[in-house]
């Protein structure tokens, strides 16, 4: 579905992101994680073509990224607020999304049903913009807008900060249901290890920009996980 082909990111001479191969296929619950700094938003930014790779190339169901936006209607995301349209409410948020990717309003609402519980009752009918939410409540009208229109490719980058405990509970099993229900490739990067570990059927680890795991998700996972992230803490430690 996605493959990554010698990608590399430099700003003057540094290198902030260096893979030389990576295959995320088809239908695949991804987990990125790493620490700040580690390249996670630099790869998510080059698989949504935000910028652009200083070589190599990634590419989508065969289309390169970079070079053609025909990966776009099949593709959906979520990064961060800036993304939304603050001026917006709500609804007339997911109806715009409905209208770019071909989804009429009786689709949209269709869609937004589903989602009741995940809202909570905080985003639809409040007569209220986009901006005037809470950073929570502006992260669950990004992710839900990043399912409509049927995509084949979901992009979350840190989905469960600024949500309550009950919401990313709600988050999990959505992620896990998409993933398992609809073969949908959905890509999440988390500081949280636990919550990654829990929603991913494989994890990849970045540390300074490079691949140095890439494990399918056991009941071993959190732990090993835990351990590289305390080794790396103390090696920190004794560099200072």
């Amino acid at each position: 579905m996605i493959a990554i082909h010698n990608i590399s990111k430099t700003y003057g001479e540094a290198t902030v992101l260096k893979i030389d191969k990576l295959d995320i296929p088809r239908g695949q619950s991804f987990g990125l994680v790493g620490n700040n700094g580690a390249g996670k938003t630099t790869l998510f930014s080059l698989l949504l073509d935000l910028i652009q790779p200083s070589s190599g190339y990634i590419s989508n169901k065969t289309i390169k990224v970079h070079e053609s936006e025909d990966w776009k209607p099949f593709t959906s995301s979520f990064i961060d607020e800036s993304f939304l349209i603050g001026y917006l409410t709500a609804e007339e948020y997911f109806y715009f999304i409905g209208e770019l990717r071909g989804q009429t309003k009786t689709d949209v609402d269709k869609l937004l049903a589903q989602f009741e519980d995940f809202f909570h009752g905080e985003i639809l009918n409040q007569k209220k913009y986009l901006r005037d939410l809470s950073k929570g409540n502006q992260k669950k009208a990004g992710i839900v807008a990043s399912f409509i229109g049927n995509p084949e490719v979901i992009i979350l980058d840190e989905p469960f900060a600024n949500l309550d405990p009950t919401t990313q509970i709600r988050l999990k099993g959505i992620i896990k249901k998409l993933a398992e229900d609809n073969a949908v490739t959905v890509l999440v990067s988390s500081h949280d290890l636990m919550h990654v570990t829990e929603v991913s059927d494989r994890i990849v680890v970045l540390n300074k920009g490079e691949v140095v795991k890439d494990i399918q998700t056991s009941e071993a996972t959190l732990k090993e996980l835990e351990a590289f992230f305390a080794g790396n803490a103390v090696q920190s430690s004794e560099e200072e």
